[in-house]
């Protein structure tokens, strides 16, 4: 690569990355979800675990925890950090930084881990010990979107054993209307305009100390025992 084309290539991975902190600015203030803290948070850290690590055995164990939480989720806010360190997105909200990031290529890594930053914090929101029933509103839409519980229940089940490799499963309200639905990798609703739930991560690193590969009984055992239906309650009165 010859020294003025990659002052040009610099030059216009410098101008997305401004204009890309123009949407942001435009956009702050959006996407409020119903996680404490994390709502428009302007640092990227790790937060507290919403349960002790050993509080949703035997479905998870503390084993799996440790390393999902300590390692994992631990090593993408590092890696977010990083990425943002000479960044002129640092410093603004988490939410907006990935929907700044979505869909530029020269971003995708700055994309990826604050996303997965996000993702997971969500996740553990997304479950509690002592799982209970949907009501209310919530119940409502389910009933009206569903059918059932069941129904929704068995469509989650359904799309994340569809996801092929990593990824995650999502309930959403998308135009107004309930919707399982998965992503790959990093990729998250927020990124795509439709407003999360709840979810349940489907990355190997989440379910394989516990259950190798059967990926199908750690969903069931999350669907059955450790939805928050209170958060996705939250997220849709907000939405």
């Amino acid at each position: 690569m010859s020294q003025q084309y990659q002052t040009d290539y610099d030059r216009r991975r410098f101008l997305k990355t401004v204009a890309a902190a123009g949407v942001v600015a435009a956009g702050a203030g959006l996407g409020v979800t119903a996680m404490p803290g994390m709502a428009h948070a302007t640092e990227i850290e790790l937060p507290p675990l919403p349960f002790a690590e050993n509080a949703l055995e035997p479905v998870i164990s503390a084993r799996t925890m440790s390393f999902h939480y300590g390692k994992h989720h631990a090593g993408y806010v590092s890696k977010a950090n990083a990425g943002l360190e000479n960044s002129p997105l640092k410093g603004k909200p988490i939410e907006d930084i990935i929907k700044a990031t979505a869909d530029d290529p020269d971003l995708q890594g700055l994309f990826n881990n604050v996303a997965q930053v996000w993702n997971h914090t969500f996740f553990w929101h997304s479950i509690a010990p002592g799982s209970g029933e949907p009501s209310g509103a919530l119940l409502e839409k389910i009933n009206a979107d569903f059918g059932s519980v069941d129904a929704c229940k068995q469509a989650l089940a359904e799309t994340a054993g569809n996801r092929f490799a990593s990824g995650w499963a999502w309930l959403v309200l998308d135009g107004g209307t309930l919707k399982a639905i998965n992503t790959m990798n990093a990729d998250t609703p927020i990124a795509h305009g439709m407003t999360p739930l709840l979810t349940i991560d489907v990355w190997e690193h989440a379910y394989y100390l516990d259950y190798q590969n059967r990926r199908g009984d750690f969903v069931t055992g999350v669907l059955d025992k450790l939805i928050n239906w209170d958060f996705a309650a939250k997220n849709l009165e907000q939405a």
